[in-house]
């Protein structure tokens, strides 16, 4: 994993742990408020944190993460 991959994994295992089935709505949530500001570096962080929920969701451990 890449350090960006280990740090976007890091935030999605943080916000299932927080909020559980709705990380990805909360996840989707944030990236909409960047998009909206236009802020297009912190909103690829996002997306990158959105893939890697979406991975979590289907059953991918951290380390299959590319």
């Amino acid at each position: 994993m890449s350090p960006v991959d280990k740090a976007a994994m890091a935030t999605a295992l943080a916000l299932m742990g927080q909020y559980g089935d709705d990380a990805e709505v909360i996840a989707m949530l944030r990236a909409a408020e960047y998009a909206a500001m236009g802020d297009v570096d912190s909103l690829a962080q996002w997306d990158q944190i959105l893939a890697c929920l979406a991975s979590l969701s289907d059953g991918v451990m951290p380390d299959q993460i590319n």
